[in-house]
């Protein structure tokens, strides 16, 4: 748990539900990927322990009731991923980022404070949001983790880890902000030092009883940026 008073030297942002808010398009796309792999969709209880902050390879899988990799994986991740980029592009006015994101990364960028984003994506949806959400305003594209298949995903710690390390920040030194629960357990698998969740506020109760979280907040707009070194 963060200490109080502490102030932290970098951050790590999740990018869908914190930076970008979509979960309704993921679980729709999701949801026909669903009925297509077992003739029925996921549960909320499934979406909330098998989908959100899960990277694909893992929700493919579940699906499945197999392992699925190779190029049967890459096929089907393109395709699950072609549907969400296209709902994407048919709510333009849906297609920007959060609220209270713009402000809180144009701080952090004045402050020179030391920023990533560690996602579950893949470089295909990372390339879309660099491309209509501008995101190299604010973040050096070489430092962001996403899902290369390289490392295992949320909830193990390794994106947190390598998303500190890009940065050159200790974990213990690190806010992270998150939105999933396989994320929160993620962050604090990794010793990151203050764990913001984000999230509607009817759940902001049960956030603030994961492991680790230290605040719970309703948008960006609420981030504690007390939390953070100014370097300016």
């Amino acid at each position: 748990m963060g200490l109080r008073g502490v102030r932290y030297r970098g951050i790590v942002f999740d990018f869908n539900g914190v930076l970008f808010w979509d979960a309704d398009l993921q679980v729709k796309s999701w949801q026909v990927i669903a009925r297509n792999l077992r003739g029925h969709e996921m549960t909320d209880d499934e979406l909330v322990a098998h989908m959100h902050g899960r990277p694909n390879s893992y929700v493919l899988s579940y699906l499945a009731g197999r392992t699925i990799a190779g190029q049967e994986l890459l096929d089907m991740i393109q395709v699950k991923e072609s549907f969400y980029r296209e709902l994407c592009l048919s709510n333009p006015r849906r297609l920007v980022l959060s609220p209270g994101a713009p402000d809180l990364l144009e701080t952090l960028a004045r402050s020179n404070i030391p920023r990533t984003i560690a996602t579950s994506s893949e470089i295909t949806n990372l390339k879309f949001f660099m491309e209509h959400l501008r995101l190299d305003r604010w973040f050096d594209v070489a430092k962001i983790i996403y899902d290369d298949g390289s490392r295992p995903g949320k909830p193990a710690p390794d994106v947190y880890l390598a998303a500190a390390c890009n940065i050159g920040v200790a974990p213990s030194e690190c806010v992270v902000v998150e939105d999933a629960l396989s994320g929160l357990a993620a962050a604090y698998a990794a010793g990151i030092g203050y764990i913001v969740a984000i999230g509607a506020p009817a759940a902001l109760q049960k956030l603030l009883t994961c492991n680790g979280v230290d605040t719970a907040i309703k948008s960006l707009r609420d981030f504690p940026r007390e939390r953070l070194l100014d370097r300016t």
